[in-house]
């Protein structure tokens, strides 16, 4: 039983085809199809069923995964103990996080980072809906902080580290003819809401507190879009944090919309299960666990 053969298992488990699997793991459909041959035959057990269109894991086959990522698992830890051990300290460190994240609680761990790793240049990048697991799994970033949204979570570590509230607001002069709530869908429909552009590609727009059949107008960031929404063109839902002055002042007031309540967002740090942080990575990630706690 070798590693490569463990690793076209779980690869072919986590897509759902040989195809795919050969994929993720940049090699050929055939090298794969052999090596989980070759597994099977060591064995003497059947791990998937060839029956259907796609390869499903045999009864057996459920109990060998369950022990075989077990494995895998101890066998990354090795291997990023082993970075570690030769690492130096990395030159750069990206870190990708959402635009809802309150950089209050990251500025203190950035402090502590820098004043650790004096040599290593800290890049830090905004990103709007699933740009910071987009920046994550292509290799963009070392850490991200989003929420689990779209997040390949058997592929990702991921430590709780904040919550943020996603309030529904208007411009005072809106709110006043708008009349109080809670306002019905029908009538929010004929105002545009106004939501924020994702960065993370062409599948990551919005779609979460989308009002279904209405009007909508597109900004680049929350920035913007607070700016819209103050000039009283439209509503839309906005960091609470980022609106507290806004709201005590008046200038933005609260909505009650039929089936929007004010929603709680629950922001992770993240890395990736298969590449070993350098020792900047892994004390960020220490401290941001640490911050979360």
């Amino acid at each position: 039983m070798k590693h490569d053969q463990l690793l076209a298992f779980e690869a072919i488990v986590l897509t759902g085809t040989f195809r795919q699997a050969a994929e993720r793991l940049h090699k050929s459909q055939s090298a794969v199809s052999h090596a989980i041959r070759l597994l099977e035959e060591e064995l003497e057990l059947t791990l998937f069923s060839r029956d259907e269109y796609r390869p499903r894991l045999t009864a057996e086959g459920e109990v060998f995964y369950r022990e075989a990522t077990r494995v895998l698992g101890q066998m990354r830890a090795l291997q990023a103990t082993a970075a570690r051990l030769r690492a130096r300290e990395e030159a750069e460190l990206c870190l990708a996080v959402t635009a809802t994240l309150p950089l209050d609680i990251l500025l203190p761990v950035l402090e502590r980072t820098g004043q650790a790793y004096p040599a290593t240049h800290i890049r830090l990048s905004t990103e709007m809906m699933g740009g910071p697991i987009a920046r994550l799994m292509e290799g963009a970033a070392d850490l991200a902080i989003a929420t689990l949204d779209g997040v390949p979570l058997e592929e990702v570590e991921t430590r709780k580290i904040a919550e943020v509230v996603i309030r529904p607001v208007a411009a005072r002069g809106l709110a006043r003819q708008l009349g109080p709530g809670p306002h019905p869908l029908q009538e929010m429909q004929a105002l545009p809401q106004i939501v924020v552009a994702g960065t993370g590609g062409p599948d990551s727009s919005q779609s979460r507190d989308l009002l279904p059949g209405g009007r909508k107008w597109t900004v680049s960031d929350f920035a913007a879009k607070r700016q819209v929404i103050l000039a009283g063109l439209g509503w839309g839902g906005m960091p609470e944090h980022l609106i507290r002055r806004d709201l005590e002042a008046g200038t933005l007031v609260p909505l009650q919309v039929e089936g929007f309540p004010p929603r709680r967002s629950e922001l992770f740090a993240l890395r990736r299960r298969d590449q070993a942080p350098g020792p900047v990575a892994a004390s960020l990630w220490a401290l941001l666990t640490e911050a979360g706690q």
